[in-house]
């Protein structure tokens, strides 16, 4: 093994081996949203695909803060928007926009949303981030904007609309709102907000305090192919679990 190979998503015998992962891992990231404050009253949400009945889909209770979340208090969500495990009540703006992403996109297994402070700061702007720095080119030419802000998203129309734009980017910056991430694990998904989130966050800073200075296209397109894969966004995300499951192990349960 050479020094830039790199462990890989694990593949597993039984759906019931990677439903659980799937759920440790979504519960890990509610604990990391709220640690790095991207938490909002009762927005947000994190959704991941159930393995089995691959139209269903694992997310947080509505009311319940991230950082209290664990895998039991997960609920599973059909495709009619009712909850099939689980006695708690669902966020509706998180089925009508993560049960339009999951039915456009096969390959999505996790989609991010939350009111973080440097997305929603960055969404008044109504533009895509530049390519500043090495981070933010995970994303270049793979994130999207959704320029039409009609209020909260309660209906699949408006989620259908959001899908679409979002197309098969990794990535979308909702004019007015927020930013939304989605991935081929949740490990993915949850990485690509926590890095988009900082990615917005440096471009504030940057135009703040002068005119930065872009990383021209051709160097950009290489980057992003080298920062911006979906195992590279999975790999990224694993030193962060470590972290959250040492620190708060009641997660697991």
């Amino acid at each position: 093994m050479s020094q830039f190979d790199r462990p890989e998503p694990p593949i597993f015998q039984t759906v019931e081996e990677e439903r659980l992962h799937r759920k440790q891992r979504l519960a890990a990231a509610f604990r990391l949203f709220a640690r790095f404050g991207f938490s909002e009253g009762i927005a947000g949400h994190i959704t991941a695909r159930d393995p089995e009945f691959t139209d269903h889909f694992w997310v947080n209770p509505l009311g319940t803060y991230f950082g209290h979340i664990r895998v039991s208090n997960l609920i599973l969500v059909d495709r009619e928007g009712e909850v099939v495990k689980g006695n708690a009540r669902l966020n509706r703006a998180a089925f009508a926009i993560h049960s339009q992403i999951h039915e456009a996109r096969p390959d999505v297994i996790a989609a991010a949303h939350a009111h973080s402070l440097y997305g929603k700061s960055w969404s008044t702007l109504g533009r895509l981030l530049d390519p500043l720095t090495q981070d933010a080119c995970a994303f270049y030419q793979d994130h999207a904007l959704f320029d039409d802000y009609k209020g909260v998203v309660l209906d699949t129309s408006e989620g259908q609309r959001l899908a679409q734009a979002l197309g098969a980017k990794k990535a979308i910056i909702l004019r007015n709102h927020g930013i939304l991430t989605v991935g081929h694990t949740v490990d993915e998904a949850a990485w690509w907000f926590i890095t988009l989130e900082r990615s917005c966050q440096a471009q504030l800073l940057a135009e703040a305090a002068g005119k930065p200075i872009a990383i021209d296209d051709e160097i950009a397109t290489l980057t992003q192919t080298q920062v911006g894969t979906h195992d590279g966004g999975w790999f990224s995300f694993q030193p962060l679990y470590d972290r959250i499951v040492k620190e708060e192990p009641d997660l697991l349960e």
